[in-house]
């Protein structure tokens, strides 16, 4: 009896060491987990033209043709819809991708001559098959963080993507997100759809242009509000002010989970415009200083008058110069608006756009002439190909 006493106390007095060293360990992990941001966090971004002092820049490498599902024939023009049926799940042109892997090393090159630093997302094989409860896909490329990320502040976000191609795309940037995160930076995952069948029109009704206009101006899209969904290049910000676009990858869940994460600081206003394909937003209405926006002639813009009122300028940029034959899988010849501000004097711009050239010579705005056309054939321009990770300046509001 008496061992079986000692035992039990013996017992009981491990349990009770044990549960205190756990405790001090929580204490300590607490600690550690609610310490204060470090004054050293390297992300920090408001608007599109603050000096530009790091940036993430996408890339070329191993980029694959995204499966012809319902979603990519919504957001592709008819032209090329046999070149996905051919080709989805294959690498794009093997010759084209060296090109653009060159444009894209030495658009990173120029960067840093002028003073920005320059990171890169991780090489990953995006021809490998991946299976999810909902569906079965191939990958497409990372070469466009601004589609999945979205700095505001000191916060990054991680888009919803709508694209079942693009389900995974956020791994090859983790190792860079961890790298801010533990720097100081918040770090936020918006919900992961499922992508299930119901997230999409099965029977999106698209085989012409008049088609797509009519079902735009009618508020039809491909992506339903089954689950919220966006892609990050679907926000353009401006201070307090973010401005977004209902498109074929972003629903109006996805804006209501951004509208009430972002508030009270940031007031997100949904806009609209006339455009018969729309996804992603800075090819069409893409704001490049305090007041001053850069408006799409073809896609104008229903709401306005409210940015006129407000005392912006609204420029109108000159009609693009790419020539019709130039492959554009995933995009239209409005990429020479997709201009990326290094600050309110200096803008990345197409070298072969000489009209647009003028255009920001007469705002006394410099230009920096990179040629990226083979890197434009993969849906991006110099705005879509990167995400401002730090901009020198302060949170503010210019829609008073």
């Amino acid at each position: 009896k008496l061992r079986r006493v000692f035992t039990g106390w013996v017992q009981r007095t491990f349990q009770s060491t044990q549960a205190a060293t756990a405790s001090q360990n929580t204490c300590a992990a607490d600690d550690k987990a609610t310490s204060p941001v470090p004054k050293d966090c390297l992300v920090c971004s408001y608007n599109e033209w603050d000096p530009l002092e790091e940036v993430i820049v996408g890339r070329a490498e191993n980029a694959c043709v995204p499966p012809f599902s319902v979603e990519v024939k919504a957001n592709t023009y008819e032209k090329y819809w046999g070149f996905y049926q051919k080709f989805g799940g294959q690498s794009f042109p093997k010759d084209h991708l060296k090109k653009a892997v060159a444009e894209i090393e030495e658009m990173c090159n120029i960067l840093k001559r002028e003073g920005v630093i320059v990171k890169r997302p991780d090489p990953i094989d995006w021809s490998v098959k991946y299976k999810t409860p909902d569906f079965e896909s191939t990958g497409m490329y990372a070469a466009m963080p601004r589609d999945i990320l979205l700095v505001v502040g000191n916060e990054i976000i991680e888009a919803p993507m709508a694209w079942r191609a693009r389900f995974f795309e956020y791994r090859a940037y983790r190792r860079l997100i961890k790298d801010y995160f533990n720097s100081g930076a918040k770090w936020t995952t918006a919900p992961k759809p499922t992508m299930a069948d119901e997230l999409y029109d099965q029977n999106y009704p698209i085989h012409s242009v008049e088609d797509r206009h009519k079902l735009a101006a009618q508020g039809k899209f491909v992506t339903t509000e089954f689950e919220p969904c966006f892609d990050a290049a679907d926000f353009i910000r401006a201070g307090r002010d973010i401005f977004v676009q209902r498109s074929q990858v972003t629903n109006y869940m996805g804006i209501e989970w951004m509208r009430r994460h972002l508030a009270p600081d940031y007031r997100v206003h949904i806009i609209s415009f006339k455009d018969p394909n729309p996804m992603h937003i800075d090819a069409t209405f893409n704001i490049i200083g305090p007041g001053l926006v850069l408006s799409n002639p073809d896609r104008p813009c229903h709401q306005i008058e409210l940015f006129k009122k407000a005392g912006w300028t609204v420029i109108q940029p000159p009609v693009p110069l790419i020539p019709d034959d130039h492959p554009l899988w995933m995009s239209s010849k409005w990429l020479s608006m997709n201009v990326l501000m290094l600050d309110e004097k200096r803008v990345m711009v197409d070298a072969n756009e000489t009209s647009i050239h003028k255009m920001f010579e007469k705002l006394g705005i410099s230009t920096i002439k990179v040629n990226i056309r083979h890197a434009n054939s993969l849906g991006g321009g110099f705005h879509c190909w990167t995400c401002d990770i730090r901009r020198r300046g302060t949170l503010q509001s210019y829609f008073d």
